[in-house]
Order: C-alpha cells, then sequence, then structure tokens
C-alpha cells in the first residue's frame, strides 16, 4: 500500500534554491524527483502500493553555482549532478555517478539512488532491468542512511526505494514495510522542513491509506494488531503543506489537492485546484498525464 503510494510520485525535480545545505563552503542543492501518476480514474486502490513519480521536481529552479576555491572530483561530480538532474538528463547522470557506487558519502549514495530509481521509471527500460535498478536504488539509500542518519534526503529516498521494492515483493510485504516508510518520510520533514516533496508523498501516503479497499484493509489487518489508517483530512493538510512550502512547485500536488477536496464533497475548492492542475505547463510525461486526470474530472463535476 505505502509501497503503491511511494512508486509513482518521484520524477520531476523542483527545489527551490533557497533549499539547500552548505558542506565544505559549496552550496549543494536537495533536488527532489517525483513517479507515476497517483489515480488513472476510478479508484485509488492501487496507490497504496506505489508511490508517486517524483522525476526533475525543481529543474526550473536549478542555478549554476560559482565556486570561487578548487573543487575535489567527487565535489564537482556533485555539482554536476545536481545540474543534470535539473535538466533531466538521467542516463548521463547515472553514468556519471555510478563509478561512486561502493563510496562512503552520504550525499553521493543518495543521489545514485535516486538517478537509478529514475533510470528504472523510463519507458525504454526492460522489465527486468527496471527491477535490477529497484533494487540497487534501495541499497544505495540504505547505505547512504547508514553513512549519515540526519541526512534528510537519505531518509526520502530510502523511504521511497523502500516503497519501490515492494511491487515486487507482494503485498502483505508493502502493508508491512508501511509504517517504516511512514517514520522515514516524518524524519525527513524533521530534518527539513522545507522539502516540499517529503510532505506531498506523506499526503500521498494517507490518501491512498484513506481509499484502501475493504480487501486490503482485511490484508493489512492480519499483518497489524493496529493496521495504518489515514483520513482524507489527514491527506489534504499535507498537500497544503507542500504547496505553503513551495507554491505551484508540482503539477501532481495541485491534481491531489483538487481529488482531496472531491473526496472531502468541497466542489468548488476541488475545481480551483483541478483546474490549476488542468494548466500547469506540461513539462514531462507525467504532467501530461495529470492533465488528462484534471480535465476527465473536471468533465464528471461540471457534467
Amino acid at each position: 500500500m505505502a509501497g503503491i503510494i511511494l512508486t509513482r510520485f518521484i520524477s520531476r525535480s523542483l527545489l527551490p534554491a533557497s533549499k539547500h545545505v552548505k558542506t565544505k563552503g559549496l552550496t549543494r542543492q536537495y533536488w527532489t524527483p517525483r513517479r507515476k501518476p497517483l489515480l488513472t480514474g476510478g479508484r485509488t486502490a492501487t496507490l497504496l502500493l506505489s508511490l508517486p513519480a517524483l522525476s526533475f521536481l525543481g529543474s526550473k529552479t536549478y542555478r549554476r553555482l560559482h565556486v570561487v576555491h578548487a573543487l575535489d572530483k567527487a565535489e564537482e561530480d556533485l555539482e554536476q549532478a545536481d545540474y543534470l538532474y535539473s535538466c533531466g538528463d538521467t542516463e548521463k547522470l547515472h553514468q556519471l555517478l555510478l563509478p561512486y557506487k561502493d563510496s562512503e558519502d552520504a550525499e553521493l549514495l543518495w543521489r545514485l539512488a535516486r538517478t537509478s530509481r529514475d533510470l528504472g521509471q523510463l519507458s525504454t527500460v526492460a522489465p527486468g532491468d527496471k527491477k535490477r535498478l529497484a533494487y540497487e536504488a534501495f541499497e544505495y539509500a540504505k547505505r547512504a542512511l547508514e553513512k549519515d542518519d540526519a541526512c534528510f534526503a537519505a531518509h526520502k529516498w530510502y523511504a521511497v526505494c523502500l516503497s519501490d521494492i515492494g511491487e515486487y515483493e507482494g503485498i502483505k510485504v508493502k502493508i508491512g514495510n508501511s509504517y517504516i516508510i511512514k517514520e522515514h518520510l516524518e524524519r525527513a520533514i524533521e530534518l527539513n522542513p522545507k522539502d516540499a516533496t517529503s510532505f506531498h508523498i506523506l499526503g500521498y501516503w494517507c490518501f491512498a491509506f484513506a481509499e484502501l479497499p475493504w480487501y486490503q484493509r482485511k490484508v493489512a489487518a492480519m499483518i497489524f494488531a493496529s493496521p495504518p489508517t489515514a483520513t482524507y483530512e489527514e491527506a489534504l493538510e499535507f498537500f497544503l503543506k507542500a504547496e505553503e512550502v513551495d507554491p505551484n512547485f508540482y503539477s501532481m500536488n495541485l491534481l491531489m489537492l483538487g481529488k482531496a477536496y472531491l473526496m472531502l464533497g468541497e466542489k468548488d475548492k476541488a475545481i480551483h485546484w483541478l483546474s490549476k492542475s488542468r494548466d500547469y505547463p506540461a513539462h514531462n510525461e507525467e504532467d501530461r498525464e495529470v492533465h488528462k486526470q484534471a480535465l476527465d474530472l473536471l468533465k464528471k463535476i461540471n457534467g
């Protein structure tokens, strides 16, 4: 479930320039991506077992950094990695970071986890390679967390990648990992309350569990004495918080605001946010899917 949630949200890269961490005199920006759309018409049941696409959240905010002092190779590659991520050049980014797969640096490892995951999301990648990349991304994220437990991005990508591998482990494992996923997202927010994508993913988690179908609730009840639960109100709160932190940062967040208000029976507010997601500039495949979903929902509401 929570696995579903995370699988579909990580594919664009919109972290504002203000969201950064300084390391050795450098300003390193922490972009965060997305994945496939939540719902494709109908209910969100499938959501629960995968997170959003999150691909390249933040490209529009990337700014080249002018560093006066000389950088070592790893630092230069980190700067180049963030630039390539902002451009959406997934394959080149993966090639740049892959030599660091045995690194002890959490900054390199979580970025490698992110780009491995993004590479696996490409439509041109074979199913077998998608699975391999999902597990590789998880291992990189896991190691990043082991190297630096205070790194918010390591917690976020660990949660996302754990959700992804749930796609291959079965529904019991997916549900079983849901609490762990939520804990790491909450920790990411605690470490960096200015990261809009962490709020969005947590809202996505809540939305999916709020709409969990009865048969998946039965599975959850078999695993936990107190299975994970959430409400549309909670989901809405996180989506609104994400928008407050970084207004208009992600077409999917706008769409989910509309869906949350729709589920709560607030038609006028739902139309407002669905209209915003419909009018959001389509930078990639996910934005186009969001546009389509928003149009379909607006037609149903006004039909």
